[in-house]
């Protein structure tokens, strides 16, 4: 039997196309990792996770044992080691059981696999309005933090969705109970965040960013999101709720960030009032590309919108923002979940192509999320993702898809291309090519 490494190098050996490092990579977002006692404590110094909509853990808080919900850092980069890494960023995903491990040592922090040598591991420093609180007491960042190495500003209005209320709520989900476990640990969040907040957080990172000194146009992006809003949401409808913040933020900072808002899909007239108020980038997340399946894990989205209805909507927004600005969601290897996803590989890479087709053959330009099996979702208690195999596949077909078309990087979310990608939440920015990005 080959080792934990071995195994790894053996699937990238046969797959040369693939770099090691999105491998290892997508290894990591589907296992979690485990920290030893002073790699915590050299990470605690740094900037750390802040649970801004899920867990992303393979751990509830109640069973971590060294406390690593408050030490762990939002991100790692990975670079260097036994293996030259370029640098990649990984999202931290809390696993005490992985075989993944981040260890302390006298060069500093370093990843292993099974006691085997992996990469060294560098940590983002805290930015300065991290330390900073709104008028009110609250901390920015957890108001407005940021992810994908400072690229990202991350604004959950809602961190509740109203589809578990009525038994409905997306079954690899675990929005609503991870709002639970943080404010029964003692983490200052509210369910909504108020558009006035939001503009009082931004106000500090803008004036943190543009001072001497300061993270000098470190942030390029922003993204409204947060739960849906089946009936009314503070007197208001989905749209009318969310469509709130970007309308303040545009009016206040025309243009500085390239705005990005996830809301359901919607009916084209709405769509337009998001166009309208200066949202450049619209993510009607779809989640799972199989019918059958899309259903039975998303039931709240198949009996309020439907299936072909949402896709009618993607094609309709792609005539309102363009279609390179229209990007919704794959949650990467949940239809491969027990009781119900494919059995094997091939059958769900093929299910998933059809998807990729579908949408880049009309120039929309869908992403992916590689799934974490959180516990406290429906999905997530049996922790069995989808194997590498599938991960190493799918980055293939994504990437050849994207030629094929001849489609540009999405945009907001960086440069492409290894060595140079942020997005920390799966793979596909990490192995398309690097081009010049005039749209950052």
């Amino acid at each position: 039997m080959l080792s934990e490494i071995e195994a790894v190098e053996d699937l990238a050996r046969r797959n040369p196309d693939i770099p090691f490092e999105a491998i290892v990579k997508e290894d990591l977002l589907r296992r979690g990792m485990a920290w030893s006692p002073e790699a915590l404590a050299v990470a605690a110094e740094f900037k750390r996770k802040s649970y801004f909509i899920f867990s992303f853990d393979m751990a509830p808080i109640s069973g971590m044992g060294q406390g690593e919900n408050l030490k762990v850092p939002e991100e790692v980069r990975l670079s260097g080691g036994p293996h030259a890494f370029k640098p990649v960023v990984v999202s931290v995903r809390i696993n005490p059981d992985s075989p993944y491990r981040v260890e302390a040592g006298e060069g500093g922090l370093s990843l292993e696999l099974a006691g085997a040598a992996v990469a060294g591991v560098e940590l983002q420093k805290t930015p300065g309005y991290y330390r900073k609180a709104l008028s009110g007491g609250r901390p920015v960042s957890e108001v407005v933090p940021t992810i994908e190495w400072g690229y990202l500003l991350y604004l959950t209005a809602f961190r509740l969705c109203q589809y578990p209320a009525a038994g409905e709520g997306c079954l690899y989900c675990d929005i609503n109970e991870n709002y639970r476990q943080q404010k029964d640990a003692g983490r200052p969040c509210a369910p909504v965040k108020t558009v006035d907040e939001m503009l009082e957080a931004l106000e500090v990172i803008a004036e943190t960013e543009d001072g001497e000194g300061g993270d000098a146009g470190k942030s390029k992006a922003y993204t409204v999101t947060g739960g849906s809003v089946t009936g009314t949401l503070q007197g208001l409808t989905e749209a009318d709720f969310y469509l709130r913040y970007p309308e303040a933020i545009e009016r206040r900072w025309p243009g500085r960030w390239i705005s990005k808002v996830v809301v359901e899909a919607l009916p084209k007239d709405e769509v337009r009032r998001f166009r309208d108020a200066g949202v450049r980038i619209y993510h009607p997340n779809f989640e799972i590309w199989d019918k059958r399946l899309f259903e039975a894990y998303c039931p709240g989205k198949a009996r309020h919108v439907g299936r072909d209805e949402w896709l009618r909507r993607i094609v309709d927004a792609a005539e309102v923002f363009g279609p390179e600005n229209v990007i919704p969601n794959f949650v990467a290897g949940v239809e491969m979940a027990p009781p119900g996803g494919f059995a094997t590989v091939e059958d769900a890479i093929a299910s998933t192509s059809e998807g990729l087709e579908f949408f880049m053959s009309r120039g929309i330009s869908p992403r992916f999320t590689s799934w974490c099996p959180e516990p406290l979702s429906a999905l997530g208690k049996a922790r069995r993702g989808a194997p590498l195999e599938y991960y190493v596949r799918l980055l293939r077909v994504y990437r050849d898809t994207r030629a094929k078309y001849r489609l540009a990087s999405p945009c907001g979310y960086g440069e492409p291309g290894l060595g140079r990608a942020v997005f920390s939440v799966s793979s596909f920015m990490d192995v398309l090519p690097p081009e010049p990005a005039p749209h950052a």
